[in-house]
């Protein structure tokens, strides 16, 4: 039984896949090149369980360009089974992959067509991957929010306590705070409370950023989807921007998450973001049942 047609089976019996991971923030990739994704929201789950599948934070699958200006296209689908529009880690990943399988050369650009738009990306030496992320879209309304007006920095109450919060798409929704020691949230409880809060139907991720210096941010992200991760890439570009947008931090930053470190780099409204950072193949396998 080939790759497509155990996927229109509904079983996943030797299905061939690539584990990836930038910065602990990990994947499956799957090749769909030539084979087109049909795999349902279960079989997502099953392969992103961690005690019964192979375990990761999303699944990406490397497809055909749908805009005849890219190169590739690549879904992606949280542990949970459902579909985001852009994964920071997993463009850089996708990037790796390409380059490892002989479809895309070093140091050369290559536009890559994700959920929520074309992103361009360079492999550099020793496993770094720049990636264009576009310019941060701070109008609430790219998140769905719920609540009155267009200021996208608001005070939000979150389990009867206030949390000021920023707003801001990196063609995923992120709400980033500034946690501190004497706040009446800890982070645990905080994280999966944004992600859920009422004002956002959607869910939104939360980035709490714990410590921060012009130059330097240290970083936990909650993930609609996925929950808790070591790294997410967009939320290092969301968290860096809103606060280049207050004016704390410098055009370029080291953004420090529990998996490691990615290097945002950002010059203000009518400039693209950029994201630096490693993507590593880790393993590549088939399933067997």
């Amino acid at each position: 039984m080939n790759r497509a047609s155990s996927m229109r089976a509904g079983t996943l019996q030797g299905l061939a896949f690539s584990k990836m991971q930038g910065i602990g923030n990990d994947f499956v990739v799957l090749d769909c090149r030539q084979s087109p994704f049909r795999l349902s929201r279960e079989q997502i789950r099953k392969l992103a369980d961690r005690h019964f599948g192979v375990g990761c934070d999303q699944l990406l699958s490397i497809e055909p360009p749908r805009d005849p200006g890219c190169d590739f296209y690549y879904g992606i689908w949280n542990a949970d089974g459902s579909p985001s529009g852009q994964c920071g880690n997993g463009v850089r990943c996708v990037a790796a992959w390409l380059v490892r399988a002989g479809a895309l050369a070093l140091n050369t650009p290559a536009r890559i067509e994700s959920p929520s738009g074309p992103v361009v990306v360079r492999v550099l030496a020793a496993g770094r991957v720049a990636v264009e992320m576009g310019e941060p879209d701070f109008n609430p309304a790219a998140l769905a929010y719920a609540g009155p007006g267009s200021d996208p920095d608001v005070v939000l109450t979150v389990e009867g306590a206030p949390v000021a919060i920023g707003m801001v798409s990196m063609g995923n929704p992120h709400v980033v705070a500034v946690t501190r020691r004497s706040a009446p949230l800890t982070p645990e409880l905080l994280g999966p409370a944004l992600t859920g809060h009422a004002l956002f139907p959607s869910q939104v991720n939360a980035g709490l950023v714990e410590a921060f210096s012009p130059t330097r941010i240290r970083l936990r992200v909650h993930e609609r989807g996925s929950g808790w991760t070591l790294a997410c890439g967009t939320g290092a570009c969301a968290a860096m921007a809103v606060l280049r947008r207050r004016g704390l931090v410098e055009d370029s930053v080291q953004v420090e998450l529990p998996g490691g470190v990615l290097q945002i780099d950002w010059a203000g409204p009518g400039h693209a973001l950029w994201m630096t950072g490693p993507a590593e193949h880790v393993f590549s396998g088939v399933w067997a049942s």
